[in-house]
Parts: structure tokens; sequence; C-alpha cells
């Protein structure tokens, strides 16, 4: 059994380029320091006096930038390459946290916070290329979940540390953050030099649809991006609605809001990889994404079903990242199917930019509907959306447009359509 174990974790991660790994490492200790952004709800109501709803409007104003510079990083990264976007983009993050948290008034906390997104949402779509570049279409699910390991597991450290800092000092989340995005920028550049992809060697043709349609004229690809804000607007109410549900209703002190989410990075540390290497090509992603949407719903309708004590919060948690687990890896690999390598920064920037969206959406209809129908109703509508994407997901899949990997035959995605 353990030797069994040892070759199937050995078998998930074999193959992977060494750059992968290393823009895993770089990811991994940026995320590490990631304290700021899961307290900030609860920094600016406990601790600057903001109301709940100045606090998603501070978040709202997180998102706006997070657009803005999801698009500008996607389009530098279709002209002047990843590299440069990625290095910059980390280096000013990093100063602009280290900023933020020397802001105390709501037009102050306002202005920085949406800087902050500008520079932090650009490095996601030139990211997101660098991955794509350094992959090939055997080992590319599995890198994008390497680089989500890290993340995760970066936010299971960053977190737990960041909520017994807090417990002393608020101020700390904000310098260990920025400093270990510009640690990351430089790792980044010490260890894995800029290379020249097509943009870099001028490659992209004037007319940006050549060998392909452009992401912003893709019907099939923007449905698909509404389906994954909706999923996104359910993803983030566990950075910003829930903290304030654990501490109000459960009564939980931030450094058990911490442990627990932690938790989420543990999972995907420990499972993800292994669960994309059992499923990829066995099913099309669409099947994989309507459940995972399911699983995320009943995570949060647990909460009108379970007493709120402690336990439900572990309860909540390994449902949520069940269903995080069996969608996201799968999302990143219909995009990247549909791009080609001019365009993979427009895909890249609109795939972002619905998270972005949800990153607004999230605690601003959060925090405005539990201040006035309460958080059981809330849940449930939550739960409703995510039900609601399942459907659209199922929806794509029956027409045709699940776009499986290549090794995935016609028969196969006939049965899993019929199946669905």
């Amino acid at each position: 059994m353990y030797h069994q174990t040892i070759s199937l974790y050995k078998n998930a991660y074999g193959g992977i380029p060494r750059r992968i790994w290393l823009l895993a490492t770089v990811l991994l200790i940026n995320r590490s320091g990631a304290m700021v952004i899961p307290f900030l709800t609860i920094y600016l109501t406990s601790r600057l006096g903001f109301s709940l709803e100045q606090a998603g409007l501070v978040v709202t104003f997180f998102g706006l930038g997070a657009i803005a510079g999801a698009w500008v990083g996607g389009k530098l990264a279709d002209t002047i390459g990843f590299a440069p976007v990625q290095f910059w983009s980390l280096v000013l993050n990093g100063l602009m946290f280290i900023v933020l948290g020397q802001m105390s008034t709501f037009t102050q906390v306002i202005i920085a916070i949406f800087i902050t997104g500008i520079f932090a949402e650009s490095f996601r779509p030139a990211n997101s290329a660098a991955i794509a570049h350094y992959s090939d279409a055997s080992t590319r699910i599995r890198s994008y979940s390497l680089l989500r390991l890290a993340s995760n597991l970066g936010f299971s450290i960053g977190p737990a540390i960041g909520g017994l800092l807090a417990t002393f000092s608020y101020a700390l989340l904000f310098w260990v953050d920025g400093l270990t995005c510009i640690a990351a920028a430089v790792l980044l550049r010490v260890f894995l030099k800029p290379v020249r992809s097509a943009a870099d060697k001028g490659a992209v043709a004037a007319n940006p649809v050549r060998d392909g349609v452009s992401a912003y004229t893709d019907k099939v690809f923007l449905f698909f991006i509404v389906l994954v804000t909706m999923f996104a607007l359910c993803l983030f109410q566990l950075f910003n609605i829930v903290p304030v549900y654990f501490k109000e209703k459960i009564h939980m002190s931030e450094a058990l809001i911490g442990i627990v989410m932690s938790v989420n990075g543990i999972l995907i540390a420990l499972i993800e990889m292994i669960l994309v290497y059992k499923l990829e090509n066995r099913r099309p992603d669409m099947l994989y994404m309507s459940m995972g949407s399911i699983l995320l719903g009943l995570a949060y309708v647990s909460f009108n079903f379970l007493p709120p004590v402690f336990a439900v919060a572990f309860v909540y948690i390994l449902l949520f990242t069940s269903g995080e687990m069996l969608s996201m890896p799968f999302m990143n690999n219909f995009w990247i199917h549909r791009s080609k390598e001019h365009n993979r920064g427009q895909y890249a920037a609109l795939y972002t930019i619905a998270y972005c969206v949800a990153t607004i959406a999230a605690p601003t209809l959060g925090a405005f509907a539990v201040e006035r129908i309460g958080f059981a109703n809330w849940w449930y509508i939550v739960g409703g959306i995510c039900v609601l994407a399942s459907i659209g997901f199922r929806v794509m899949l029956k027409r045709g447009n699940a776009t499986p990997a290549p090794e995935v035959n016609e028969a196969a995605m006939k049965n899993a359509a019929v199946e669905a």
C-alpha cells in the first residue's frame, strides 16, 4: 500500500517541466505571505471602524483595480511578453501593500486598494501565459494544478500565520505581505531567466484574430466566462462573508479562522494533483465543473442545516474544497485549449477578469444581503447560484462545447453527454 501510494504521487508529478516547478516555488513564497486579503474585512470593521458595507465597498474598489490590472496584464503579456509583466507586478504590488497598511481614512484606503488591485491582478494573465508557454498538452492540466497547489499551500501558511500576527498587530500583515511579494519578484528574476516568447520576438501580427478568433468575440468562451463569474462569486464568499459568519455566529477568534481556512490549502496540496491525474481525459471538463459547482453550493447550504458550532466550519471547508478541486483545474484547461500563443493573453485576461468581477460582487452583494435578510437566506441564494452555474456547464456539454483533451474520443464525449 505504501509503495502504491508513493508510485501514484510520482506518476502525478512526473514529467512536469523544471521551469514550471520554478514558477511554482516563486508562487509558493509569494502566497505564503498573503495575509492581508483574508483578514481585510475584519481589519476594516474592527480596527478602522468601517461599517460592513464600507468594508464591502473597499473590496469592491480592489476588484475594480483588479479588472483594469487583468486587462492591462493580458495586453502586455501579448505585446512585451509575460516575464517583465510578472516581475514588475510583484514588485509594485509589494510596495502598495506596505503603503496600504499606512492608510487610515476611508478615502485613503479606497485609493490605495484600487492601485493595489491593478498591480496584483496584472500578474495573473502573464503567469497563466507563462505556464502555457513552458508546458505541453500532456502536462498542461497538471502544470496548472501544480501552480494552484503552490498557491493554496502558501494560502494554508499565510492565513494561519496572519491570524496569529493579527492577534498582536495588524500592521505586521501589510509589511509581511508586501515584502514577500518583492522577495518573490527577486527570486523570479534570479532563477527563471526571461525567455523570448512569440510576443518578445514580434511574432504577433497586427490583426489579433489571425489563426483564431479574438477572445472578445468568442461567444462560447464568453458564455463560459459568465458561468465562471457565477462560480467565483460563490467561491469568494470564503474570503469576505464567511470569516464574518465564523466570528459573529460561531464566535471564532482570528487565529481559529486562519487555521480553518488553512485546511483548504492543505487539502488541495495533498489531494488535487492525484485527483487531476486520475480524472483528466476520462470525462469532458464540463462534467467535472458541473459536479464541482454542486459541491460548492452544498458547502454554503450546510450552514443552514448544521448547528453553529466549531465543527461546522470544517464540514463547510471540506465540501468547499472538494468543489473547488473538481472544478478549477479543468476550467484552466478549457480556456487554454481555445487560445493561441498570439492571443493567449486575451483569454487569460478575460478568465482573470471573471474572478475580478466576482471579487467586486462577492463582498458587495454578500454584505448588502446579510445586513437585510440575514446569513441564512444569503446561504440559500449562494447555493442557488451554484446550481445555476452547474446547469450552465451541463448545457455547454450537451451542445458539444466541452473542449476535451485530444485523448478523449468522440464516443466518450457522447457517452458523457448522455450521462449528463
